[in-house]
């Protein structure tokens, strides 16, 4: 079957020969790099797991499962996990898997230049027991250890080398931001970024096969509208996110289908905590009123969640009150209540911290990262200006949003977290550790939040293996991080795909799309 495809965005015309199995998606957010150590982002880390796997994975149901990894035991009293490699597993080039590629991979993807390498904060050594065997070493026990590296994918150690990749260039780039070497069921035939990426299947895959997809095209599509229009004109079989204000019209449309649920991603703001001044005030004041907790908490106060689900997110999406949100492990149902919209508590806040004229300052934001992320940056610019606090946005695409953060760029921010272990320690090792290269902690802290018993509760939540131990530790957690308002946790994002109605996927709560459960009917 032939057909065109059209996609009117940013001044994009791309034409393909399709048969009923080729299949094509738009997402608003094209993959930053193809490099899976470069980048520890949603939209790279999904796309990528159609192309590299790891020792374990996650299934349907995101329990773990053997990759390629076909089994894995604690060693000793808590000294590390030793696992088993699955033997006739190649690379995409024809390469031998063994443990070596295990072994650099953990090398490269913990090396200081990796955005992952805070995944491996707890391990100690890697050891080549042989060819099929590694050991994996904690500096205490881990439990949850096989859960953390469910997105840690394996490189071929030859092939790296070869092509001056041997370690990850997330600002420069290298040979691995453009081309892929993976073991997955998909391989990347063509990339363009910005444009498009083609993928095939990758017929020495190790598993079986369940999709039927002989060809795959990603493009990228920023503008909502069009992406709609792709879908209802047949250009496209998938997009996501749909945009909550058409959701109830393409759900009553016969030729496509809408498939709803909720993230595991937690949407909050972001301070400045160890700013000695705001970079965007347009005062002469050198103070950073964030410094004081009782900014923090004012600025919790003005915000009227509850308006923003009903009038942005159109009752999609659900407030939240901590880091994570009530499906993931560890959650505290103690603490479930957040902050009541309340201004007048704000501007009283704010008079006692000495700002009871307000004060001025910049509100970065992504404006294609999250759903409706520019809107609800908007919104909250107006919402803080009731109480007194004058934001100016600056929204950008995300490709220069990470790099603006990372330099300190901003006053006030947005972030998006999910976490990848589905476990309420994830955050607190990412978002709310103080940031430490040598111990691989704190990589997305960007506002350098720090608090001594955080940093001291962080090691034994990942070594107890007594659950309510466990839970009590993450309690006492989440009641520091809510006192001293570590950040503002929003919502948590709801999940809206569109479909062709001939199409059979799996809507993970990750929100990641895996292409080899794709069914063309």
């Amino acid at each position: 079957m032939l057909r065109s495809v059209r996609i009117a965005a940013a001044a994009l015309a791309l034409a393909s020969v399709a048969n009923a199995e080729e299949f094509t998606w738009a997402e608003t957010t094209d993959p930053q790099t193809m490099d899976p150590h470069a980048v520890n982002s949603a939209p790279v880390l999904g796309f990528l797991n159609n192309v590299y796997e790891g020792l374990v994975r996650r299934g349907k149901d995101m329990t773990i499962e053997p990759a390629l990894a076909t089994a894995w035991e604690p060693i000793g009293a808590g000294e590390g996990w030793r696992f088993t490699l699955r033997e006739g597993v190649t690379f995409h080039d024809g390469s031998t898997f063994d443990a070596q590629d295990v072994l650099f991979s953990y090398e490269r993807a913990s090396d200081e230049g990796s955005d992952t390498r805070s995944w491996f904060a707890p391990v100690s050594e890697v050891r080549v027991v042989d060819d099929y065997t590694v050991d994996i070493l904690t500096s205490a026990p881990n439990p949850i250890f096989p859960d953390s590296i469910a997105n840690w994918m394996i490189l071929d150690s030859g092939w790296a080398e070869a092509n001056n990749a041997v370690r990850p260039d997330k600002d420069n780039g290298n040979y691995a931001t453009l081309n892929t070497n993976g073991t997955g069921a998909f391989k990347v035939v063509a990339r363009e970024p910005g444009l498009r990426t083609v993928l095939e299947p990758f017929d020495g895959w190790w598993d079986e096969a369940t999709h039927n997809v002989t060809r795959a095209e990603l493009t990228p599509i920023q503008n909502p509208a069009t992406a709609v229009a792709a879908l209802l004109s047949g250009d496209v079989d998938f997009i996501n996110p749909v945009p909550i204000q058409d959701t109830a019209r393409l759900a009553s449309n016969e030729k496509v289908k809408v498939i709803q649920g909720i993230e595991a991603r937690v949407i909050m703001l972001g301070f400045p905590h160890e700013a000695e001044a705001l970079k965007y005030s347009g005062e002469t004041s050198d103070a950073n009123p964030f410094a004081d907790v009782r900014v923090r908490q004012a600025v919790a106060h003005a915000v009227n969640v509850p308006a923003i689900l009903q009038t942005i997110m159109r009752g999609n999406a659900e407030e939240v009150s901590q880091l994570v949100s009530p499906a993931m492990r560890g959650y505290s149902a103690a603490m479930a209540e957040r902050p009541a919209y309340d201004p007048e508590k704000a501007r009283a806040l704010l008079a006692e911290a000495g700002y009871a004229d307000g004060f001025s300052l910049g509100l970065k934001c992504p404006n294609d990262r999250y759903l409706n992320d520019e809107a609800v940056c908007q919104a909250v610019t107006g919402m803080l200006a009731q109480v007194g606090i004058k934001a100016t946005l600056d929204a950008m695409p995300v490709q220069n949003y990470w790099p603006e953060l990372r330099a300190d760029n901003y006053d006030m921010y947005l972030l998006g977290w999910s976490p990848g272990t589905f476990d309420a320690e994830h955050p607190i090792r990412f978002l709310a550790s103080t940031p430490n290269e040598e111990k691989k902690l704190g990589s997305w802290n960007f506002g350098g939040f720090s608090n001594a018993r955080i940093d001291e509760l962080l090691p034994m939540i990942q070594s107890e293996i007594d659950d309510s131990k466990r839970q009590a530790m993450l309690d006492e957690s989440t009641k520091i991080l809510q006192d001293e308002v570590a950040y503002v946790p929003l919502y948590v994002q709801p999940l809206v795909w569109g479909t062709q109605a001939n199409i059979d996927l799996t809507q993970r709560p990750d929100n990641f799309f895996i292409l080899r459960w794709v069914t063309v009917n």
